[in-house]
């Protein structure tokens, strides 16, 4: 299955509605779309205070992931990217 670098704004928001979010979030993957997963996320203040994500999922498709965060709500996309690979500094030979 695909895995998906998804860059969120939701803009203006305290620390409690961006937990309710999450967790409303977690459940509509559980509740409408089980073929989604969401490994984790990346949660950065951008230069006005707003509140940024980059959440990566793994789904079958990119539809999936819009069909989910249209579903969420209270949020904008500005970015999504399929994830080619993955590297840490224990993959690299010295």
């Amino acid at each position: 299955m695909a895995r998906f670098l998804v860059e969120r704004d939701f803009g203006q928001i305290s620390d409690q509605e961006m937990e309710a979010l999450a967790l409303r979030s977690d459940d509509l993957i559980a509740e409408r779309f089980p073929e989604i997963v969401w490994e984790h996320s990346h949660v950065c203040g951008g230069d006005d205070g707003s509140i940024l994500t980059y959440c990566v999922y793994e789904a079958p498709d990119i539809k999936a992931v819009h069909e989910h965060a249209e579903a969420l709500g209270d949020h904008q996309i500005t970015k999504v990217y399929e994830i080619a690979g993955d590297i840490t500094p224990n993959d690299l030979v010295h």
